[in-house]
């Protein structure tokens, strides 16, 4: 046992730091007496919570700040939703850890009292429906145009709140945030592929650490989950060959049977009125060759005209 102590550094929400503190008890798990600090770090998305993200700069609005924090040496560790982690890595850093995955779905939450069963053809006319997603925006309004497809911000108890004092008539939330934080309760109706695809990394945590700190790295290393590395190593290979930003109207869904891998993508235009598809297959130990695949496919089919 080492007494020198190891310091993640995270953003100050309230998700983030529910991240942050769980891998502080996994690491205290793998590495018994191991002193862990939080180190609470404020970022550009956080301290804007009015504009909307795209308008902010395409990647690393929740992630610059927290990886600032391990080059300068205030941190050891840096915990990412990795959605939010662009794909183009920080020099000095690397992605030490991937635990296993949460349920990477959306969900449908309609207001306190109200219950649906089939998802968005279950929403009124001309509905307010509240996502910051580019993605899931384009993906509602592909299948129903007549939305009224509107932004919101905010943690998740803040946009719970506005659901229910009749802002909107249902918004879009991530299962694996809801679940982490104690709202499951809350979910409404789950929207999984075909109908809604996931971020790229949703509901998975990165991990970074310095390259050249090796006592974190290998420490971190015991957390990794193979298969959860094999799946978000596809879809980052896509993003990156894309070159389409964490902000990009992208969905995807990776399956692992075996030793086989199939990754399938949905990129759509943001107004959802053009929708491009590809999927492809390989071995578990090709993930990073799956997504260039599936990219190269999605260009062929002139889909690269929206990014």
């Amino acid at each position: 046992m080492s007494s020198r102590p190891v310091r993640i550094a995270t953003r100050a929400s309230q998700l983030a730091l529910w991240q942050a503190h769980h891998i502080a008890d996994r690491l205290r798990e793998v590495e018994p007496g191991l002193v862990v600090e939080i180190v609470e770090v404020s970022t550009a998305g956080d301290r804007n919570q009015v504009d909307r993200l795209r308008t902010m700069g395409n990647t690393g609005v929740f992630t610059r700040e927290v990886q600032a924090a391990l080059l300068d040496g205030r941190a050891d560790v840096a915990v990412h939703s990795l959605k939010d982690l662009p794909t183009d890595m920080v020099e000095g850093l690397c992605l030490a850890a991937v635990p296993a995955r949460a349920p990477e779905f959306d969900v449908l939450v309609l207001p306190t009292g109200k219950t649906g069963e089939n998802g968005l053809s279950d929403l009124p006319h001309e509905a307010r429906v509240g996502t910051g997603s580019p993605r899931r925006q384009a993906q509602l309004r592909f299948h129903r145009p007549d939305l009224n497809v509107e932004e919101i911000r905010g943690n998740v108890d803040t946009r719970l709140r506005k659901l229910d004092d009749g802002e909107y008539d249902a918004i879009l939330l991530a299962a694996a945030g809801l679940t982490r934080l104690g709202w499951g309760h809350r979910m409404s109706v789950p929207l999984e592929p075909p109908v809604m695809y996931p971020a790229v990394g949703q509901g998975a945590l990165g991990i970074e650490s310095r390259v050249d700190d090796a006592w974190v790295r290998e420490i971190l290393s015991r957390l990794t989950d193979d298969a959860t590395l094999a799946a978000v190593t596809a879809e980052r290979a896509l993003l990156a060959t894309l070159r389409a930003g964490c902000h990009a109207p992208l969905g995807v869904t990776t399956r692992i049977d075996g030793q086989s891998l199939l990754l399938e993508a949905v990129l759509l235009r943001p107004d959802g009125s053009a929708r491009w598809t590809a999927a492809a297959t390989a071995s578990v130990c090709d993930a990073a060759r799956v997504g260039e695949t599936v990219a190269r496919l999605l260009v062929e089919q002139g889909a690269a005209a929206v990014l």
